[in-house]
């Protein structure tokens, strides 16, 4: 999975925005996986945590499950510019096949 080694600070964390969350940013993930922020949620917790909502996303950059995640946003990585375009993309519209005469 490419990614950039780039932490981000809680304040930069934006929606649409695509990280791989891997279990230094919580225990939860000893499987890694790739996450699309829709917001990060007012809640209370501990300092250095976070609830963000959105969606895992599959390699195809589909989302698969929506998902409320408790995070450090600190070891969160912000994934490649192409993947995350690629996570947001609409799926391509699949060609009919016409019926030979």
């Amino acid at each position: 999975m490419p990614w950039t080694s780039e932490r981000l600070p809680v304040p930069d964390l934006k929606a649409g925005e695509v990280v791989y969350v891997t279990r230094a940013a919580s225990i939860q993930f000893m499987r890694p996986i790739t996450f699309r922020v829709i917001k990060m949620l007012d809640w209370p917790t501990y300092d250095g945590w976070a609830w963000l909502d959105g969606y895992e996303v599959n390699r195809r950059g589909d989302a698969v499950a929506r998902r409320t995640i408790f995070v450090q946003p600190a070891e969160l990585r912000r994934l490649s510019a192409g993947l995350a375009r690629r996570a947001r993309a609409p799926p391509s519209p699949t060609p009919r096949l016409g019926r030979a005469g």
